[in-house]
């Protein structure tokens, strides 16, 4: 491996053999070493092999300026992410680091920032916002910052964007839609959720995708109208309450809801108020 460029003393990039450059990074991996010469593979610790040249440039001037401690925690918290939800999108790597140097030196100025969505992250997204309270205590264990609770909800919601592949303002307007709906169904139908339960858990992965596509302008074609009226006839209050959700999303977001999506969204609205039936007396 010949270094192509030199960043600091523990970061290069390479050329491979598909003339893709690559980020490598090791503790004093370049130190006395100049552009062209042969790396001591032996003190390699990462090589990011990103497959966008754009992603490439931006990670290589990101760690021109952040300390590789922070980007070696950065790693392992997103190792540890993907172990627990698979496939992440490779931005992550760029975006979680910038995020967290950020966060790691404002707190040591003693400016930390509150989180407005912090409430809701922990609710609709449980598992990422347990990945991020485990991200605030590997850093504090490498790095011997303690970052505020606030934080784990802002890593959550990167977590949440690097699954959706969209944009942080994108996945923190889709947190806010899923919220309203939620709220919407809750007083529409007088029910209380079970959030430990599977079909209040269906229910909001359903919402995080159907906001998506709201908020992107995807729709969802109508398709079998004979299943549009079964669902209608046999769940007419979770179908009423879709209409009056839709209702809803025509007036705030001018986003007018089809059959189909209705239908989908009268399904899952049936599983989560079954299962918040207040139970008969014997």
């Amino acid at each position: 491996m010949k270094i192509a460029k030199i960043l600091n003393n523990n970061v290069v990039v390479v050329v491979n053999v598909q003339q893709r450059e690559q980020v490598v990074m090791g503790c004093g991996l370049a130190f006395m070493k100049k552009t062209g010469d042969e790396l001591d593979e032996s003190k390699i610790e990462k090589i990011f092999e990103l497959q966008s040249d754009e992603l490439v440039a931006h990670l290589t001037e990101l760690l021109s300026h952040i300390p590789m401690e922070v980007m070696t925690t950065c790693d392992q918290i997103i190792t540890l992410a993907r172990g627990r939800l698979g496939k992440l999108q490779e931005n992550l790597y760029i975006a979680l680091t910038d995020h967290c140097n950020f966060a790691i030196e404002r707190q040591k100025k003693g400016v930390p920032i509150s989180n407005a969505l912090l409430w809701e992250t922990r609710r609709l997204y449980p598992k990422e916002y347990a990945l991020g309270l485990e991200a605030l205590e590997i850093i504090h264990s490498r790095l011997g910052v303690r970052l505020p609770v606030d934080e784990a909800g802002f890593i959550a919601l990167h977590l949440v964007n690097a699954q959706l592949n969209g944009e942080m303002p994108e996945v923190q307007q889709i947190t806010r839609v899923m919220q309203e709906i939620l709220n919407l169904v809750k007083y529409q139908l007088r029910i209380e959720y079970d959030e430990e339960s599977l079909s209040y858990q269906r229910f909001v992965t359903h919402l995080k995708f159907f906001a998506q596509r709201m908020l992107s302008r995807t729709v969802v074609a109508d398709d079998d109208m004979t299943l549009h009226v079964a669902v209608k006839e046999n769940y007419p209050q979770a179908w009423q309450c879709s209409e009056k959700i839709g209702d809803y999303l025509s007036a705030q977001y001018q986003r007018e809801l089809t059959t189909e999506e209705i239908m989908y969204l009268s399904i899952n609205i049936e599983r989560v108020r079954k299962e918040c039936l207040p139970k008969e007396s014997p």
